[in-house]
């Protein structure tokens, strides 16, 4: 039944299965991102990803792993080459990971960490300290990867302010959020949330232009998304002629990294 259905996929979408489409040759683009998290899924999204020619985006932070050692820790050094050498681009998710909490007077933040040396702790910083956790990330990625990283970022949890971005603007990044329809829930509970209706709801709603945001791997989601979602969910939207390219492609983004 799974030969069959990605047999059916494959015709359906006319050839485009197994295939890397650019935005240019298609004109139905959607631009796929995966944030850090504990990547137990790591590798079989790459297998996936690979499996299917599809190039995405990845932003990177620091998290902790199952395996003890961070997501830019030497341990993972070798994924995000091959990752690299795949084609796949690169963005900062603040190296630490860090939460924007509030605005504060003098152009500071309050911000708060979920890894690193201060975790867990809720202090001012300054647009300096702000600008300089994300050219950590993207600084790290390139010397893992020898690939130059976007100048693009994503805020965990997509928090931000206007302050906060246009900060982030003048040390030379802007920052990504995803659509609407382009929420895939995976760190939603799986108990309200099973992976079949995620499915169901991604392949009804996502439309041409969207950018989609999952996770290599969520902490508190029991029903893991990606085994279950991700293959059906690629095949899917191929079969509706959508095609996935990098966000150093998308139109909001391609002038300001090229």
């Amino acid at each position: 039944m799974r030969c069959l259905t990605r047999l059916l996929a494959c015709l359906l979408a006319a050839g485009l299965c197994g295939t890397s489409v650019q935005a240019g040759t298609c004109n139905k683009p959607v631009y796929l991102t995966f944030d850090t998290g504990h990547m137990g899924v790591a590798p079989l999204i790459a297998e996936v990803l690979n499996r299917h020619q599809v190039k995405v985006t990845f932003f990177a932070a620091n998290e902790p792993t199952q395996q003890g050692d961070g997501t830019l820790g030497e341990s993972w050094a070798p994924w995000w080459r091959e990752r690299a050498g795949e084609g796949h681009s690169f963005a900062s998710h603040t190296f630490d990971h860090v939460y924007w909490r509030a605005d504060l007077p003098n152009g500071h933040w309050q911000m708060r960490p979920s890894a690193g040396e201060h975790k867990g702790q809720t202090r001012a910083w300054s647009a300096t300290e702000y600008c300089a956790e994300l050219k950590k990330s993207n600084a790290r990625l390139e010397q893992i990867t020898g690939q130059k990283a976007l100048p693009l970022f994503r805020a965990p949890g997509g928090k931000t302010s206007p302050s906060l971005l246009a900060a982030a603007k003048q040390c030379g990044f802007l920052h990504v959020g995803w659509a609407d329809a382009g929420f895939l829930g995976d760190e939603l509970p799986s108990d309200k949330y099973p992976n079949q209706q995620l499915l169901e709801r991604a392949l009804k709603h996502i439309r041409a232009g969207d950018i989609l945001m999952a996770h290599l791997g969520i902490w508190s989601r029991q029903d893991p998304w990606a085994p279950a979602v991700l293959e059906p969910l690629i095949e899917g939207l191929q079969a509706q002629g959508f095609c996935f390219a990098s966000l150093k492609d998308h139109p909001q983004f391609k002038a300001w990294i090229h």
